[in-house]
């Protein structure tokens, strides 16, 4: 993938059904999903708004046009990238086993033609993760189908991959593979690792495991710190681990550690697998939602977390896994872009008027097909806790420097003109609220305005200042909120008097 887009923009039976009214992640919330019918209603609209049917490909955009933000694509960028079409092809399989279709059955070969089309030579892509995206997909069309050439682009495609480990960093696959961007990263790797399990499967060869406790075993060593997975490692001699937060990282780690554990039997994977699904659950969401992480490469992030986790929900019965992805799918749906039933990037809030990056419907559409519907249609409240780091966030920073905040991080410092903090909150019903943020202000008493749904309801909240950058404090505020959908802003304006530097941990009270 051009991960240059990620640096710049940077989830029955009735004892279930009860289980899941009480989740131990708190808050308001209810167990909540949606009806077959919404799952329908998702994937016809991404089918019809970006698939050609004579091309056998998809669109980039819904406006079918070219837009510079995102243009690596063929055809000048009209039609999606390489590592995209991986990710559109499996939302098509998704929907498949979902319900086995032959419409969808059908498109999964011709998905395959049309790539196939556009790049005869899958080669001259010189991004291994890129290669690796469509090694999975073929080994998970073959296990869908049976057709024996998934199977073997898959074997070369492997093969072709792992000639790029060596021992630099101690191990590992380079990230390209003509040496430019030199760097060895979990989403060239532990997908890597997925692949290698399922040819083991099929080819029965065990030398593909093999190689997959080889590579497992490199990632916990150079990407695994305790809780948390590390994006990459680059540098001259031992390498510089660089600590990005994505949740796909840790969506193909814990699919690489269940897929350890159910080739193994090895307990150790799958407490590895609930450790990065419980992270991502705990700490990258807002209020119980999926983060929104950027745009172009980034809403896929999500849509690999999503569909891993559904697969570590299916191997545990894992209840709470199963409220948590019902809950996203219910949140993605209801912020549908109704006009065309298509879902955007942020799934908190409603879907933009402009054009729609395929990638990010795609997330929306899967996550519909792949978790099983409870036939409740409302809105998400959540569990009231709004990490500030999590939130949108304009021209401010996040930082985990000053111990004692909540979730990764805080936002800090900022103090100029047109800095905000943007919550996207929904409620079940029409209520007014009293609000906390937790804050540190240690360069003294700080101000900022408030705005909900567009209207300023504090021109200068006063936070008041606190002996040190580690001492948190909290500031309350009423505010009318509506049923569904609303923003809450917290902001810097020194024309309301707004002043001094602040740190922001969560928003609570919701």
């Amino acid at each position: 993938m051009i991960r240059s887009s990620k640096k710049v923009s940077i989830f029955l039976s009735s004892m279930l059904a009860i289980a899941l009214l009480v989740t131990p992640f708190g808050g308001h919330h209810r167990a909540s999903a949606f009806t077959a019918a919404n799952a329908d209603t998702a994937m016809n609209g991404f089918i019809n708004t970006f698939y050609d049917s004579t091309a056998k490909y998809f669109y980039t955009n819904s406006d079918h046009l070219i837009h510079s933000e995102h243009a690596s694509g063929p055809d000048g960028g009209l039609y999606t990238d390489f590592w995209w079409e991986a990710q559109l092809w499996e939302t098509v399989m998704d929907a498949y086993q979902r319900t086995g279709s032959s419409t969808y059955r059908t498109m999964i070969d011709d998905i395959y033609t049309g790539f196939n089309a556009k790049y005869p030579d899958m080669m001259v892509n010189d991004f291994n993760d890129d290669l690796g995206w469509w090694a999975l997909a073929c080994m998970r069309a073959y296990e869908l189908t049976g057709t024996d050439e998934y199977r073997n682009r898959a074997s070369f495609l492997f093969d072709q991959i792992w000639s790029d480990w060596d021992t630099t960093y101690g191990g590992g696959i380079w990230w390209k593979r003509d040496g430019t961007s030199p760097q060895k990263n979990m989403a060239t790797n532990a997908p890597m690792i997925m692949t290698a399990i399922k040819l083991k499967n099929a080819t029965g060869n065990s030398d593909y495991l093999t190689k997959a406790q080889t590579m497992y075993t490199w990632i916990q060593s150079k990407l695994v710190s305790g809780s948390k997975l590390n994006d990459h490692i680059e540098g001259t001699g031992s390498g510089t681990v660089v600590d990005w937060d994505f949740t796909y990282n840790y969506g193909t780690f814990l699919g690489a550690a269940l897929a350890m554990n159910q080739a193994t039997g090895t307990s150790s994977y799958l407490s590895d697998a609930n450790n990065a699904a419980n992270y991502v659950i705990d700490k990258m969401t807002l209020s119980y939602s999926l983060l929104y992480e950027g745009e172009n490469d980034a809403p896929g992030f999500k849509m690999v977390f999503a569909r891993n986790l559904n697969q570590l929900r299916i191997a545990t019965g894992n209840a709470s896994y199963l409220n948590f992805l019902q809950q996203n799918a219910t949140q993605a749906f209801n912020h549908r872009r109704t006009s065309d039933d298509i879902i955007d990037s942020d799934w908190t809030a409603p879907a933009r008027s402009g054009y729609i990056q395929s990638i990010a419907a795609a997330a929306g559409a899967s996550i519909l097909q792949f978790v099983p519907a409870d036939n409740y249609i409302g809105n998400i409240a959540g569990n009231g806790i709004y990490e500030a780091e999590n939130a949108r966030l304009y021209g401010i920073n996040n930082e985990s420097t000053h111990p004692g905040f909540t979730g990764r991080g805080y936002t800090g410092g900022w103090n100029t003109n047109n800095t905000r903090i943007v919550f996207n909150v929904n409620q079940n019903s029409t209520s007014t609220k009293t609000i906390s943020f937790r804050y540190s202000a240690a360069a003294g008493n700080a101000g900022r305005y408030v705005k909900v749904n567009g209207t300023v309801v504090s021109n200068n909240l006063s936070f008041t200042g606190t002996s040190s950058w580690s001492a948190w404090n909290t500031v309350t505020l009423n505010v009318a909120l509506n049923a569904g959908y609303n923003s809450i802003e917290l902001g810097y304006d020194t024309g309301k008097g707004n002043g001094n530097y602040l740190n922001i941990d969560k928003m609570t009270g919701l």
